[in-house]
């Protein structure tokens, strides 16, 4: 089976009722056949009827969905049908994220994450848990396509089911020029990001002076990039000069301005966060507000991102692998996986603020969607290459390419290390060559004490040290790496 579309319907009908479920079935048969002309075979599965489930050995979710329930039933699917695409059919209220445990908290330290909702167990093999450290090598192509919470009409899902129906891919050129959207602080880092994805950042925005009333002109662009600071609960971004934090971006004034088929990527804390309007009078999350205005995919987190001013970390290499792999043609869900994957599989260890980013970033778009049509061989275009190939080729290919990402997610599970809680403090050349850092970046030294992890696996007695306080009303964290009582590596990172 090429694609299951992950649907429970008691959920759906208590939130909707008898007669917007019968529309959402009619959407999902119309999506189904679009699939068909498109190659791929689509099979939607109600998790929550026992008929259903019975078939794969499998227990049905219950009428108030959890998620190790919900983990349990798409591992059994995962099994049974080996699917190159999982869909999730609503927002978190609908199909629950798992609340993984934040790495990063560190207590009063200041990340007031204490669980980071996530869609990452999904895409992965392991059993159910909610240590990030068990979903380290990701398999799956996974996405979902989200409702409005709070909505008492299922007008926004089925508004995306129907695009997603409809939805054709672009040559690569419809997609070379971008809206990348900075905070000036961190523009060095934008820059770069861009660079690396599109070749040049010179239609780079910064906040201030820019934003937020952005034209049509400007929001052209199918590819978007932003860097800017996001918060809880609320529909803007914002942007940053000294202490200034202006609004760089509202999602009520991106209505009628995005163009069909935009891909975002949004560093932001809390950028792709599913809030029930009624909390920011009544203004959408800006992630639901790009898909409803024509955006087909939307790349985000759930919780407080973490990136440098300058170069690049964490959020930003996950957005922009994200970005680059579109770009070489991938579906939105496999573009995702490879971004995990490169993004994990680059590190010799994952410190705190990595596995939190390797957890928070999921896409909102259906995963077998594909925005840049592939460069084809010469071979594919010959009348003897279509003929033998009458029934769509990339079946059979999508298959090898999951064979290969599959081996590739299973090697990560095994060889990475994993981070184990420690209570032992950092050796004395450690504290003594970070301590002048900490107070050129505006910790009071005196006072900040670090949250520590054992790295389990790696040679020698190599231990992360987590200094983290809020400087000039940001989070901000130093994150030291000891070796064998030595410093080995330290790096600064802010919260997005």
């Amino acid at each position: 089976m090429d694609k299951l579309v992950i649907v429970h319907r008691g959920a759906l009908r208590a939130k909707y009722g008898a007669a917007a479920l019968a529309r959402i079935d009619a959407a999902l048969k119309a999506l189904t056949a679009a699939d068909k002309r498109r190659g791929v075979d689509t099979l939607v599965v109600a998790v929550d009827l026992a008929s259903a489930m019975k078939p794969y050995g499998a227990a049905a979710v219950p009428a108030r969905p959890d998620a190790k329930s919900l983990k349990a039933a798409i591992d059994a699917l995962a099994a049974a049908r080996s699917p190159h695409y999982l869909l999730l059919l609503g927002g978190p209220d609908v199909l629950p994220m798992v609340p993984l445990k934040n790495p990063a908290h560190g207590g009063e330290l200041g990340d007031t994450d204490t669980v980071v909702p996530s869609d990452l167990p999904y895409a992965c093999e392991g059993a159910y848990s909610t240590d990030p450290n068990r979903f380290l090598g990701p398999t799956r192509v996974v996405g979902r396509l989200p409702d409005l919470p709070g909505a008492a009409k299922p007008d926004l899902l089925l508004q995306l089911i129907r695009a997603a129906a409809r939805h054709r891919c672009l040559p690569r050129d419809a997609f070379m020029e971008s809206f990348g959207l900075s905070a000036e602080v961190w523009q060095g880092s934008t820059r770069l990001s861009l660079t690396n994805t599109f070749g040049h950042a010179d239609q780079m925005r910064l906040s201030p002076p820019q934003g937020p009333k952005w034209n049509k002109a400007d929001l052209a662009p199918r590819m978007h990039f932003i860097n800017c600071h996001g918060a809880e609960d609320m529909p803007e971004f914002y942007g940053q000069r000294g202490e200034d934090f202006p609004v760089a971006m509202r999602s009520a004034l991106l209505r009628d301005r995005v163009s069909a088929g935009t891909v975002v990527a949004a560093e932001c804390c809390y950028g792709a966060q599913l809030f029930d309007p009624a909390r920011a009078d009544g203004d959408w999350p800006i992630a639901l507000r790009y898909l409803a205005d024509g955006a087909c995919a939307f790349l985000g987190s759930t919780t407080v991102a973490y990136g440098p001013s300058d170069g690049n970390g964490s959020a930003d290499l996950i957005c922009q692998y994200f970005l680059q792999r579109v770009l070489a043609g991938a579906s939105l869900g496999r573009a995702l996986l490879e971004a995990r994957q490169k993004f994990a599989g680059e590190r010799t260890h994952l410190d705190p603020m990595d596995l939190k980013t390797l957890g928070q970033f999921y896409l909102l778009g259906d995963p077998s969607l594909q925005p840049v049509s592939g460069a084809s061989h010469a071979l594919s275009r010959t009348k003897a290459f279509k003929k033998a190939f009458a029934t769509v080729e990339d079946r059979g290919v999508r298959g090898l390419r999951r064979e290969r990402l599959e081996r590739d997610g299973r090697n990560l599970a095994r060889s990475l290390p994993r981070l184990q809680a420690t209570d032992t403090p950092p050796a004395k050349a450690v504290t003594e060559a970070v301590r002048p850092m900490l107070k050129e970046s505006g910790f009071d030294a005196d006072r900040c004490q670090p949250f520590s992890y054992r790295i389990a696996g790696a040679p020698g007695q190599r231990t992360i040290h987590v200094y983290k306080g809020w400087v000039a009303d940001r989070l901000l964290a130093l994150i030291a790496t000891e070796q064998d009582g030595r410093l080995l590596h330290v790096r600064r990172m802010h919260a997005r």
